[in-house]
C-alpha cells in the first residue's frame, strides 16, 4: 500500500518577479510541494489556471497577492472560487485592515498571511489550506475577533440561527446550508441577512468571528442540531 501523501500543487501569483521567484524557489526545495506555475496579475492567472485545469493539473492551493494592476487578487480570488469552487487561495499581503480581510475571505480565500510571515508559516498555511482548512495568521484573527465586537454580542439566536451560523463559520454556502438543514436556498439566505441584522453584523466574515468569539462551535466540531427549532 502507497501511503505517502499527495503531493501539494502551488500556484503563485503576484506582480513582483522577485517575490514570485522567491517563494517558488523556497517552496519547491520541500517534500510535497510542486510548484506548478507562475502570474503577474489576475488576468494571466485566471488564463494559466483555465489551461492547468483543462489539463487536468489543476493546483492545490493558489498563493494570491491583493494587490496588482489590471484585476486585483480579491476580484481574481472571487472569479477563481466561482469557477472552480474545489481550488482553495491564500492571500498573502501586507494589509492588516479589516476591511481588506473581510473582503478577501468574502471572495472565497481559505486563508490570509501577511507578508512578513515567516517561511514555515507559510508552508504550513499551505499544507494546511491543502488538507481543507481555514488558516488566518493570529495577527489576522485578532483582527477580526475585535472588529466583531458589537454594544450587544450577545443578541437572543433562536436554535435554527444558531445552527445557520455555526455552518457559516464552517464555510458552508447557502446552497449547502439549505441542504445541510433541509430548507430551501432562499431560507437559508433569509437566515443569514437575520443573523447579520440581529449582531449588527456586516459580512459572513465577521458572523464566523463572532461565532469562534462566542464558542458556537464545539471542539469536536460537531454538526449542528437538525431537530432545532425554525
Amino acid at each position: 500500500m502507497n501511503n505517502e501523501a499527495p503531493i501539494i500543487r502551488v500556484f503563485i501569483v503576484d506582480d513582483h518577479a522577485v517575490v514570485r521567484r522567491g517563494l517558488a524557489s523556497y517552496l519547491s526545495g520541500e517534500d510535497g510541494i510542486d510548484v506548478i506555475g507562475q502570474a503577474e496579475n489576475g488576468r494571466q492567472a485566471l488564463d494559466e489556471l483555465a489551461i492547468l485545469v483543462h489539463a487536468g493539473t489543476p493546483p492545490s492551493v493558489v498563493l494570491m497577492d491583493l494587490l496588482m494592476p489590471e484585476m486585483d487578487g480579491i476580484e481574481t480570488t472571487k472569479a477563481v472560487t466561482d469557477r472552480w469552487p474545489e481550488l482553495r487561495v491564500i492571500a498573502v499581503t501586507s494589509f492588516l485592515e479589516e476591511e481588506k480581510i473581510s473582503a478577501a475571505l468574502d471572495a472565497g480565500a481559505s486563508g490570509y498571511l501577511l507578508k512578513d510571515a515567516d517561511a514555515d508559516d507559510v508552508l504550513a498555511a499551505i499544507r494546511n489550506v491543502a488538507a481543507g482548512k481555514m488558516v488566518l495568521q493570529p495577527e489576522v484573527a485578532t483582527t477580526m475577533i475585535a472588529a466583531s465586537r458589537r454594544p450587544n454580542p450577545a443578541a437572543d439566536l433562536t436554535g435554527r440561527e444558531r445552527d445557520v451560523i455555526v455552518l457559516v463559520a464552517k464555510g458552508y454556502t447557502n446552497q449547502q446550508i439549505a441542504t445541510r438543514l433541509s430548507v430551501t436556498e432562499r431560507t437559508a439566505r433569509t437566515h443569514v441577512s437575520n443573523i447579520l441584522a440581529k449582531l449588527g453584523l456586516t459580512s459572513r466574515t465577521q458572523a464566523a468571528m463572532w461565532a469562534v468569539q462566542h464558542r458556537l462551535l464545539s471542539p469536536a466540531g460537531s454538526e449542528p442540531n437538525d431537530n432545532a427549532s425554525p
